[in-house]
């Protein structure tokens, strides 16, 4: 990702936090990237009990003049704001501490406690380390390990 696009990302975290806060809601992730249709700008939201249709529709609308009247950005785009998902990816570190709690499937690049693959319930974060109870037993993942992970819903 380059520099600019970066920049760009992080303008949209910091004019969506105070409107998604005033709405009872947290900003999840951003997206920005080029797709067959042109340009994409994907904004996930969640609050608790999840998003409606109408929360998406909402913040859409409002971000989007805000986006107008407050950022520079030379390319055309076409604003997304949705949920996650049920079993949304975990991208940032503040995405371990969010959903603490939760279960959640994890693969790391390393072997830890002689496995990649983990599935159990995220006890939080700190200090580089995701912390999740597996089978009741706690293990420590190094965050610069995790190559995938996800919330685990089982169906």
């Amino acid at each position: 990702m380059n520099e600019r696009t970066q920049k760009f990302i992080a303008d949209v975290e910091l004019l969506a936090e105070p409107l998604l806060k005033s709405e009872e809601m947290r900003l999840i992730d951003v997206e920005y990237r080029r797709e067959p249709k042109g340009w994409v700008l994907r904004v996930f939201i969640d609050k608790q009990g999840g998003v409606t249709l109408d929360d998406c529709a909402v913040i859409s609308n409002q971000l989007g003049d805000i986006l107008d009247a407050r950022t520079d950005c030379d390319e055309p785009y076409h604003l997304e704001v949705s949920s996650p998902g049920l079993d949304r990816p975990l991208t940032k570190p503040k995405h371990f501490v969010y959903f603490e709690g939760r279960p959640a499937v994890i693969k790391t690049n390393l072997p830890v406690q002689g496995k990649k693959h983990f599935k159990g319930v995220l006890a939080g974060f700190s200090e580089g380390v995701v912390r999740l109870l597996v089978d009741d037993q706690p293990v420590a993942l190094p965050y610069e390990t995790i190559v995938k992970a996800n919330l685990w819903i089982e169906y």
